[in-house]
């Protein structure tokens, strides 16, 4: 027994399957862009934005915080 039912035969047919429908190079392909679009999906979750100019950095950062204040105000309504 496999997974939820599919045994290991079945899943052999399956990749065969779609090995001839798309071949192994695009196959490839498909998982080299799947795989560069993930990292760069984490990649942009885990930055956070630059800031532009360090003498505006601790007045960028009082906007931020009156933002977020702000908006909690407005949640708690």
């Amino acid at each position: 027994m496999g997974f939820g039912g599919i045994s290991i035969w079945q899943l052999l047919i399956i990749l065969a399957i779609v090995v001839l429908l798309f071949g192994t190079k695009r196959l490839k392909n498909i998982g080299t862009d799947l795989g560069s679009a993930i990292k760069g999906f984490k990649k942009s979750v885990n930055d956070e934005p630059p800031i532009e100019n360090k003498d505006n950095a601790s007045e960028q950062l009082t906007k931020d915080a009156d933002f977020k204040a702000e908006a909690k105000k407005e949640t708690d309504k």
